[in-house]
């Protein structure tokens, strides 16, 4: 009952026909059904609610969802639609070494003719170059490989 009392749950009668609707009609995913199911049998505005444990065990989730679900619907300033919907993702986690340029370079020297004493570049054989070549970023070989798959480059 602790985060009923922290973070309570109230809906307007707007919000609670859209759930109503998300988990009744349509085809949707089971985690936006899950989440509007916890939100409708979490809200405060119908009156007296139940213990955390007994909603966890009619709607089939863990206390822990409860948990979550309350915190971010208060995290989301009670927007039910961020409350439900899966959250999407700022910014790629790290940004890409290669850039336009950086991979144009790579390009060139991958179709160039290989160094002498070599009758082909191999992948390791343009990491070694690469790393001595100031203009492009040390790269691996497993990158630079997916740099010419990307782009179609056959090593031959």
């Amino acid at each position: 009952m602790g985060s009923q009392k922290k973070r309570p749950v109230v809906l307007t009668s707007a919000d609670r026909e859209e759930l109503v609707r998300v988990t009744t009609t349509g085809v949707r995913p089971a985690s936006v059904i899950r989440r509007a199911r916890v939100l409708l049998a979490l809200d405060a505005s119908a009156g007296e609610i139940d213990s955390q444990d007994a909603i966890a065990a009619r709607v089939g989730v863990s206390g822990e969802t409860l948990r979550l679900v309350a915190m971010r619907f208060a995290e989301t300033g009670g927007d039910v639609q961020a409350t439900i919907a899966r959250k999407k993702r700022d910014l790629p986690p790290v940004p890409s070494p290669v850039t336009g340029e950086a991979e144009a370079r790579l390009i060139a020297m991958a179709c160039s003719q290989p160094p002498q004493g070599y009758a082909r570049w191999s992948l390791r054989l343009l990491e070694k170059h690469v790393a001595l070549v100031e203009d492009i970023p040390d790269l691996d070989h497993s990158t630079i490989g997916r740099v010419l798959k990307k782009r179609n480059c056959v090593l031959t």
